[in-house]
């Protein structure tokens, strides 16, 4: 059988259309292994976050007009870490009464997430200390702040290796 006379082209298209099917397939499997984390910046699903993206950022305009909120970097380590956070007036008093929520957690993985709260106040730092985290590396530290009616979102990307500290 001679091929080299035009008649290549149906196989070769053939075995291209297979081929892609065959790869189509194969992305569709390994893609359901894969463990898929939904997002959880404001510590609800990306859906609700979603719905309630107005009233989340008017809380933190509120929240801003009357408080500050600082984390007050030290170098978070793996065992016995600490995290201290100050919260203010605009006029720097120091706040006592605010209820603060913290959750650490892997970014997109929810395995060894940990609820933080009950904080030592004194002078308006809040200190959450002898946290015991799963091993080293990123970890986003979600925190939660109300003071009386207001509240807002106060979220830092932080690493056990190094003491870079990113707001998100």
């Amino acid at each position: 059988m001679n091929l080299s006379n035009g008649r290549i082209w149906p196989y070769a298209i053939g075995a291209s259309i297979i081929f892609i099917f065959g790869a189509c397939v194969a992305t569709i499997i390994v893609a359901n292994t894969l463990p898929v984390e939904k997002s959880d910046t404001y510590m609800m699903g990306y859906h609700e976050a979603d719905d309630m993206a107005n009233q989340i950022i008017e809380a933190k305009i509120a929240f801003n007009k009357k408080y500050k909120i600082e984390y007050i970097p030290e170098e978070l380590k793996a065992q016995n870490g600490v995290l201290k956070y100050r919260v203010s007036d605009l006029n720097s008093n120091p706040v006592n009464s605010a209820d603060i929520k913290i959750v650490v957690t892997r970014p997109n993985n929810h395995k060894f997430d940990q609820e933080l709260t009950n904080p030592k106040v004194e002078d308006g730092v809040y200190t959450f200390d002898s946290i015991t985290l799963a091993g080293e590396g990123r970890w986003d530290v979600m925190a939660k702040v109300n003071v009386g009616e207001l509240h807002r979102f106060y979220n830092i990307k932080t690493d056990t290796r190094g003491m870079e500290v990113v707001e998100y």
